[in-house]
């Protein structure tokens, strides 16, 4: 209810007018069934421009903190995501973090449409980052389709670091459907899903135009934090990168 109130009558409209979208592709998003939509992830206003211009509902999981904050303006944010569909997802690893994967994999058969970053976080520099791997866990489990979106321009509406959300023309362009139903049981390899994961970076790379570099997006914001600190960063062992990849997405960071 929530969900429809904010997107048809309170907010979308003041978005759709203040902020003017080019919009291409909306006809790969399907009518009816399970898909994951992928997506860059430029700002945090991609989370409400880009569910405004899908027919369909979109659930995206959030980072557990919006649910968890103490205080009133805790308690306003839980009933804010808990009200449009949100689903918490615990970015500290181990079962908190599977279940909330089920959870995704659970919506996703149901029929839902399931909004991802596979970045993980935001871009801090503009570029396309390595993407996680859960997205590809993801889709093999539930044997949905994966869409890649291109958002271009949120970044100028809302740069990190700004409250103001400036007035720009914006565009979203949502690439053919990508079937891994050749993967069928594979979940679980990591090579397979690296594989996948990759395919999906490389179809949002050609479709946002975004040059792409092969770190994960939280490494660098460390070496961007480090370099502006004018300290050396350090080093990540090879077992705190594979748990990295393992972390699924969040709706922001």
């Amino acid at each position: 209810m929530l969900y429809r109130l904010l997107k048809w009558v309170l907010l979308g409209p003041i978005l759709k007018t203040l902020w003017p979208t080019k919009v291409t592709g909306q006809e790969n998003i399907p009518d009816r069934g399970g898909a994951i939509l992928a997506s860059n992830h430029l700002a945090v206003a991609d989370s409400f421009f880009m569910p405004l211009r899908v027919p369909r509902r979109v659930t995206f999981p959030a980072k557990s903190e919006y649910f968890t904050e103490k205080g009133l303006k805790g308690r306003l944010k839980k009933w804010f995501f808990t009200g449009v569909g949100q689903i918490p997802i615990d970015r500290s690893g181990g079962s908190a973090a599977q279940a909330a994967l089920d959870t995704a994999i659970r919506l996703l058969r149901e029929g839902n449409l399931l909004g991802i970053y596979p970045e993980g976080t935001r871009s801090p520099d503009g570029r396309l980052h390595k993407g996680k791997t859960g997205v590809a866990r993801i889709a093999l489990e539930a044997g949905v389709p994966v869409i890649p979106v291109a958002m271009i321009g949120t970044d100028k509406v809302n740069p990190i670091g700004s409250k103001m959300w400036w007035p720009r023309r914006l565009e979203i362009r949502f690439g053919a459907p990508l079937d891994f139903s050749r993967y069928d049981g594979l979940s679980g390899d990591r090579f397979i899903e690296r594989s996948i994961t990759d395919e999906i970076m490389y179809a949002l790379m050609e479709l946002s135009g975004q040059e792409y570099v092969d770190i994960y997006a939280a490494r660098a914001k460390e070496l961007i934090a480090a370099e502006q600190a004018g300290v050396r960063p350090d080093v990540p062992s090879q077992a705190a990168v594979a748990d990295a990849d393992r972390v699924p997405e969040t709706k922001a960071g």
